[in-house]
């Protein structure tokens, strides 16, 4: 039996590309690697959110009707204002940590420390700004009415803007008590209860001749589709369920329950990246002060922390258009 052995020409070794394959290090080929596939984790989420929005298309509600809310401004209506406002300081988050990895080239300290510092200052606003929204889209604003079938009734006025059901409604007292494991059977617990009762809405609509219901339901022109006063006392008469206020993971008073669904899933998955990103920072900014990277001469995990934040911009850049302008 004959040996056969192949020359690589590197004498011996089989892998010619050195400790820097396509000349970057171990930690950046790593990064890379993450960056990849966690791409590929977004792309998913992403993309099952396009086919559940097709699917349900004129059930889907309108973001311009849903993220309307601006901090220290209520009662007012600006679309997207405060979306934008979050994108753009996440954006310039990301113009800071470049700034942060071309000193670092220049073993320039004291500008990475404070481009450092600028980039955690606008992730924390970021996060900060996320967890707002949040808590605003889980309060809701106008309640609605939730059907047998599981759709949702919003109401409006006779000129089509939206009306919340404390302009028409009167709560009256409630003897019944939130279901609790224990008080109430042992497997079913409950939320919070409503600020009001289906028969509550019902004589609220009826006492206000101005107040019509709105549809879930799309137009061909792209408009939720209004019931005429008669119509809409029939339709909260029939098939009236419950009263919603808010969102949660089951329903929600904006429409298809699933949009709650992705839009919790979704930006909360990544709200924990900018989240992780800006603990990350500040362990890195720490290192920056103590100076060790400057006793390394390189501040090659500034810029690796770089490539993790860019990414994090990009995504949110793809959230924002699905979930905000398309």
């Amino acid at each position: 039996m004959s040996t056969t052995v192949v020359n690589t020409g590197t004498e011996g070794k089989a892998w010619g590309g050195g400790n820097q394959p396509l000349n970057a290090s171990y930690g950046k080929m790593m990064m890379w690697f993450f960056i990849v596939s966690d791409a590929l984790t977004f792309s998913g989420f992403l993309a099952a959110y396009g086919f559940s929005r097709f699917k349900f298309i004129d059930a889907w509600p309108i973001a311009d009707e849903v993220f309307t809310h601006v901090p220290f401004l209520h009662g007012q209506e600006l679309p997207m204002i405060y979306v934008a406002f979050m994108t753009f300081v996440l954006i310039m988050s990301s113009v800071t940590m470049v700034l942060a990895v071309d000193a670092g080239h220049h073993l320039n300290k004291s500008k990475v420390t404070i481009y450092m510092f600028l980039t955690i200052i606008g992730g924390l606003i970021f996060v900060g700004s996320q967890a707002w929204e949040w808590a605003t889209f889980i309060k809701g604003d106008y309640g609605a009415i939730q059907t047998k079938g599981g759709n949702i009734l919003q109401f409006v006025d006779t000129d089509g803007r939206r009306v919340a059901l404390r302009d028409f409604v009167v709560a009256g007292e409630h003897e019944r008590v939130q279901q609790e494991q224990k008080n109430g059977i042992w497997f079913v617990s409950e939320g919070t209860l409503p600020t009001y009762t289906v028969e509550e809405v019902i004589h609220g609509l009826e006492a206000h001749d101005n107040i019509l219901i709105r549809t879930q339901t799309l137009t061909e022109h792209g408009h939720k589709t209004v019931l005429s006063r008669e119509e809409s006392l029939k339709q909260i008469k029939l098939n009236g369920k419950a009263v919603v206020e808010g969102a949660n993971l089951h329903v929600n008073e904006y429409g298809s329950p699933l949009f709650a669904d992705f839009f919790f899933f979704i930006t909360g998955f990544h709200g924990f990246h900018v989240f992780s990103g800006v603990v990350i920072n500040i362990i890195i900014f720490f290192n920056v002060i103590l100076g060790t990277y400057e006793r390394r001469k390189n501040y090659e995990m500034v810029e690796k922390v770089g490539l993790y934040w860019h990414f994090v911009d990009l995504v949110w850049v793809f959230v924002f258009t699905f979930f905000y302008l398309v």
